[in-house]
């Protein structure tokens, strides 16, 4: 376990990389946008983002002009942050997800 902002957290198993994009959230049937943090295989720290439930749907732009809409459960909430997990990805999305992350990867 660690420390972030305050809270303690388990160790991560998929490395995040630094994102600079905006995300579309479906929250109360309306599409709102907030900007990505951080990403990983798991899920993605958002700022800024609207007051949202404990479950929503995002979409993610990818720059090969590919979407990856899916559920996302909210795992930490902190002063202007939100951290998502996905909750289910499917193969064609998860591999989308991987040639993005793969290259910015420490």
């Amino acid at each position: 376990m660690k420390v972030e902002m305050g809270q303690t957290v388990p160790e991560r198993f998929h490395p995040r990389v630094g994102a600079d994009f905006m995300v579309k959230l479906w929250v109360g049937g309306r599409a709102m946008l907030a900007k990505a943090k951080d990403l990983s295989m798991a899920g993605l720290c958002l700022i800024g983002a609207p007051a949202v439930n404990d479950e929503v749907q995002v979409a993610l732009p990818l720059p090969d002009d590919r979407e990856v809409i899916t559920r996302a459960k909210v795992r930490r909430r902190a002063e202007g942050e939100i951290a998502l997990e996905f909750d289910q990805l499917d193969w064609d999305d998860m591999f989308a997800l991987a040639r993005y992350l793969h290259p910015r990867l420490p």
